[in-house]
């Protein structure tokens, strides 16, 4: 059925990498809600209304708050396509986070409406009026939600939408609500036992976790999450694959909204290199990142000296004090100045975000360290923070990929 849709109303649906593409995928997977929770909350609320079940009509609402749910999210895939303007030159794909984040916020909400109703239930019972009808409807509910679950969560993996995911995990909630309804109804028409407010309850409470677990995961792209490890890797096998870039160290990745990503690294060159020749490579570098991986990439050239057999001593003694404070600090932009007395030794440490250590204090402990492996070297060290997980201890690395 997925399938079918999909051929009928996306066009060139297997280009997913194309915005207008994507807002398709977006488009037609909204309205397939809309249209499904309607056809549901009017069919339940006329089975509530004559089983004087609260339970039912409390689902009832439910779907018409999924179906507005809905309309947020179409809402919010269209205002995400709007173009970049002065105010917000990055774009406003993060708009589909934002009504994700909606979604999300309307599903904790009904769970504690849900919660209020219950116990107003158990406090006024009213007996449920059993009939196979109410139990038919229940029943078919509970196989649409799990379809429509399968089809939000198809639907987003394909174009990696965090709205459609927080869908996905609204309807399992729905068809877990429903289920405990329709358990309620049946146990009250064979024992005349009334459980429906307690169903509530319960089912109230599986929203409600489930509502700040979805809360949380469409926060994280707004606050600033992590990038994911796979894209890094990408980046950091793509980098390496370059003649010319010898290292690399601080990559910085920004995410505006899916498929909006920014990044900045720092390349290693030879400090002989020709200027021309590594100005040509960059380029070339930035312009692939844009058209393969659709990544706008900005690159700082840092030039390394290379083949001074005394420069790499001392840095390979300073490398090793690192290693023994904390193994996964590195180092980057080394210099050296050798002089009568002493020697002065120029570098930046990139800090992992595991390391706790106040920057200050992690200065002094490098320092103390050198000047024990010898007195003749004072250091100027800058710490930089490294903001995305790397898949290698040492940015840096030898031509063969192994790290220097």
């Amino acid at each position: 059925m997925t399938g079918l849709i999909i051929h009928l109303f996306i066009r060139d649906h297997k280009n997913t990498a194309d915005p207008e593409v994507r807002r398709s995928y977006g488009r037609v997977s909204s309205w397939t809600g809309i249209v499904c929770n309607i056809v549901l909350f009017c069919a339940k609320l006329v089975i509530g209304i004559l089983a004087r079940s609260i339970a039912i009509m409390a689902d009832a609402v439910n779907n018409i708050s999924d179906a507005g749910s809905s309309v947020i999210t179409l809402i919010g895939f269209k205002m995400s396509a709007k173009p970049a303007d002065k105010e917000h030159p990055y774009g406003h794909a993060r708009i589909e986070y934002i009504s994700g984040f909606i979604v999300s916020l309307v599903v904790f909400l009904l769970g504690l409406q849900l919660i209020r109703s219950s116990v107003d239930k158990i406090i006024n019972p009213v007996p449920i009026q059993f009939s196979w009808a109410a139990t038919a409807v229940l029943a078919l509910s509970i196989a649409a939600k799990l379809w429509l679950g399968l089809f939000y969560r198809k639907m987003g993996r394909r174009i990696n939408s965090t709205a459609l995911e927080a869908a996905s995990a609204d309807s399992v909630n729905d068809m877990a609500s429903t289920g405990a309804v329709l358990a309620a109804t049946v146990f009250a028409g064979l024992t005349g036992i009334q459980v429906d407010g307690y169903m509530g309850i319960a089912v109230a409470l599986f929203i409600i976790i489930s509502g700040i677990g979805l809360i949380r995961k469409t926060l994280d792209p707004l606050l600033g999450e992590a990038p994911d490890e796979a894209l890094v890797k990408k980046i950091e096998d793509k980098l390496k694959s370059y003649e010319g870039v010898t290292g690399f160290h601080d990559l910085v990745i920004h995410n505006y909204g899916p498929d909006r990503c920014f990044a900045t690294v720092h390349a290693e060159v030879p400090a002989d290199s020709n200027i021309v020749e590594i100005h040509h490579i960059i380029d070339d570098i930035e312009k692939d990142f844009s058209t393969e991986m659709d990544i706008q990439m900005v690159i700082h050239v840092d030039p390394v000296v290379t083949g001074d057999e005394r420069l790499d001593r001392v840095k390979g003694d300073v490398e090793g004090i690192l290693k023994d404070i904390d193994p996964g600090l590195s180092m980057h932009d080394f210099r050296a100045v050798f002089g009568k007395s002493h020697t002065k030794l120029i570098f930046e440490v990139t800090v992992p975000p595991s390391c706790k250590v106040d920057n200050d204090e992690l200065i002094r402990r490098i320092r103390r360290a050198i000047r024990r492996c010898n007195p003749q070297y004072n250091s100027v060290i800058t710490i930089d923070r490294n903001y995305v997980s790397s898949t290698h201890e040492d940015p840096g690395f030898r031509k063969d990929g192994s790290p220097r």
